[in-house]
């Protein structure tokens, strides 16, 4: 199948059905479809929080995985680190990761390789393995190059989609409370005949005092019209 093909499989879809563990599934089936010699993939986020998104396109994959990010030791926190491919042309051979290498064996994994791709901050590790030694060398160089990049800037994007739709629905609630908040602003202003800005100083001040939030403190100013909380108002104003 021709690269522009695989390319087409991993986007555009709508951004708000597009979360990373599905991104990532994507990218690791076809990149094990693009080289011959591969026996399966997997692929994980790195570059950003504790909480590391990862698919594999075998469930035996996923030990392979979960070691080394458990032991932050092994091809894909290395890749990480560096910013370059990183593998194992023989693991039978390999000195390196005892406990990843254990885990791969165990698997009848015999080589691997790890390519980073890295953009805006975040990094996508691309693990190919084979049963077989040495036949993963030009991988890193190969289509999967282009598969890994489009990958990256699908999540970065998916990304900033989310940070937008995130920063839209916080607005929109901003703006939904303007009104009762002015509204206790008003009522505050008659009962302690000051103005604006120190009646909303003191629903400020009752906000952080009562632990709650601050719309929730002028919609019960409004809910009483004031009634009651006279005194305690009035306390807090001058404290």
């Amino acid at each position: 199948m021709p690269l522009h093909a695989y390319v087409g499989r991993l986007g555009p879809e709508p951004p708000e059905s597009s979360l990373p563990g599905r991104r990532l599934s994507e990218l690791a089936e076809e990149a094990a479809r693009c080289i011959s010699a591969c026996c399966g993939a997997s692929s994980t986020v790195g570059g950003g929080g504790a909480e590391r998104p990862a698919a594999v396109t075998h469930p035996d994959l996923a030990g392979l995985v979960s070691v080394q990010l458990r032991s932050d030791d092994g091809p894909i926190p290395a890749a990480l680190d560096r910013g370059d491919p990183v593998g194992s042309a023989d693991l039978l051979r390999e000195g390196r990761w005892p406990d990843y290498r254990a885990v791969a064996l165990d698997a009848g994994v015999r080589s691997t390789v790890t390519i980073p791709f890295r953009r805006s901050g975040l990094t996508v590790a691309l693990s190919l393995y084979s049963f077989r030694p040495g036949t993963l060398r030009d991988a890193p160089h190969g289509p999967v190059r282009t598969l890994g990049d489009h990958a990256a800037a699908c999540l970065v994007r998916d990304r900033s989609y989310r940070a937008a739709l995130t920063e839209l629905d916080q607005l929109g609630a901003a703006l939904r409370s303007r009104p009762v908040v002015d509204q206790a602003c008003g009522i505050l202003m008659h009962l302690l005949c000051c103005d604006a800005d120190a009646a909303f100083a003191v629903l400020r001040r009752v906000s952080q005092g009562t632990h709650r939030k601050l719309t929730d403190i002028a919609s019960a100013v409004v809910d009483r019209r004031g009634r009651g909380l006279e005194e305690e108002l009035v306390l807090l104003s001058s404290g």
